[in-house]
């Protein structure tokens, strides 16, 4: 059995690897100087859009897509 030691300290915080990975690349978007931090925050979009399928056919998207920051 594995000591509390060899324990990343993310998953000791309670977090998942995923949840660490995005806060980190959070903080170092948000530490870029201009015009490299609003390239990047660009990127971070997310474009989608929810459409409901009745009898394997979707039916038409609600609200037409969307943009999402992440």
């Amino acid at each position: 059995m594995a000591s509390n030691a060899a324990v990343p300290f993310w998953r000791s915080a309670g977090m998942t690897y995923i949840t660490y990975s995005n806060i980190c690349a959070n903080l170092v978007r948000n530490c870029l100087k201009e015009p490299f931090k609003s390239e990047a925050l660009a990127r971070e979009k997310v474009h989608f859009s929810v459409a409901k399928w009745v009898d394997g056919k979707p039916q038409k998207p609600r609200g037409g897509g969307g943009v999402r920051g992440l």
